[in-house]
């Protein structure tokens, strides 16, 4: 059996079982979207697009002003996930091991034996909310991003592995910059997704008024368990992308990095380095996991056009030039989805 992509091409065939999976899980994001509306007013594509990268296995960093609820709706997708969570408010003096944890001596109550023990730190939860992340020092970001990375924290010679699943989402504002450490690119490209929490709607922002001040905020109830989660991660994986969507989003990428041949030429002229083959991975990754949270069993251009904003927005840098005129990493992405044919057929190249 092979599906047909939006481009018209053809993809992998999918197994009977998985294609099941893949509806009834569309009912379960219908049910999980409906449970966080007890919690959570509007802000629907960015629930969304951090489901996707957990689905995708990733970290994602959220940046908008204060008040925006971005602590609450995280806490409220961990319990309607059903997973532990814990919350690290940074700040300027917050030292690695309050993050991953520290030996500490004890005395066994029977032998009078004194040894070390590991007592663990926050970020040994399902998913950690890391609150402004901006605010600590470089020494404790490069930990939090470590244990990101290697899904493990290293102490006194001995490793302990993660739960699983495991996700970071880290917040920062982009106000009030003075006195804080802004990541690195190199530290921000480890987040999948970078997500932009906008303000509210009228109709929404009334909504959370009478809401919040009448107290009929109810209640998260779980949807899904660790383990089922982890099976829809796996089922992520298996889920088929023909050529043609790989092609696209391969094209995407490579169109961001000025120099290279076939580049468009405001590329060239208003971007300071483009995306790296993490970018390719991050388009591909989120959209097979937006196909499943639609009940689709195959990846379309769709998908990878509704995902390239959080997915590239900090793999881009425009230079001195783009940015005295006014050009960020949104407008050159919004010109990266004009310039880029969709439907053009994309062959893997030779050499």
């Amino acid at each position: 059996m092979s599906t047909a992509t939006a481009s018209g091409s053809s993809a992998p065939a999918a197994s009977h079982d998985d294609v099941a999976l893949v509806e009834a899980w569309q009912g379960v994001y219908k049910t999980l979207t409906q449970e966080l509306t007890k919690t959570i007013i509007g802000q629907k594509e960015v629930i969304e697009q951090m489901m996707i990268a957990i689905l995708a296995k990733g970290h994602c960093l959220l940046e908008g002003v204060p008040g925006l609820a971005k602590t609450l709706m995280v806490h409220s997708v961990a319990d309607a996930l059903n997973l532990s969570f814990h919350r690290i408010q940074f700040t300027p003096d917050l030292m690695p091991s309050d993050i991953t944890g520290t030996d500490v001596l004890q005395e066994d109550p029977i032998t009078k034996e004194r040894k070390y023990v590991f007592i663990k730190g926050p970020i040994f939860a399902n998913m950690v909310l890391g609150d402004e992340i901006n605010r600590t020092p470089p020494k404790t970001q490069a930990a939090m991003l470590e244990a990101m990375q290697e899904r493990r924290v290293s102490a006194g010679g001995r490793s302990f592995d993660l739960p699983k699943p495991f996700f970071v989402l880290a917040t920062q504002n982009p106000l009030e910059q003075e006195g804080t450490y802004p990541l690195p690119e190199a530290q921000l490209d480890r987040f999948l997704l970078y997500i932009k929490v906008g303000y509210p709607t009228g109709a929404e922002e009334w909504e959370i008024a009478r809401r919040v001040t009448t107290g009929q905020l109810g209640g998260i109830q779980p949807v899904l368990s660790a383990e089922k989660l982890i099976e829809a991660q796996q089922l992520v994986q298996r889920i088929p992308v023909s050529d043609q969507v790989v092609g696209y989003a391969w094209a995407l990428v490579r169109s961001t990095r000025p120099g290279q041949p076939g580049v468009p030429d405001f590329v060239n002229k208003w971007v300071n380095w483009g995306a790296g083959p993490r970018g390719v991975l991050s388009l591909i990754s989120c959209a097979k996991s937006r196909a499943l949270l639609h009940g689709r069993y195959h990846a379309t251009i769709e998908d990878v056009q509704a995902v390239i904003a959080p997915a590239l927005r900090h793999r881009i840098a425009p230079n001195y030039a783009g940015l005295a005129g006014g050009i960020n990493s949104e407008k050159l992405i919004g010109m990266l989805l004009e310039a880029v044919p969709a439907d053009k057929k994309y062959e893997m190249p030779k050499g």
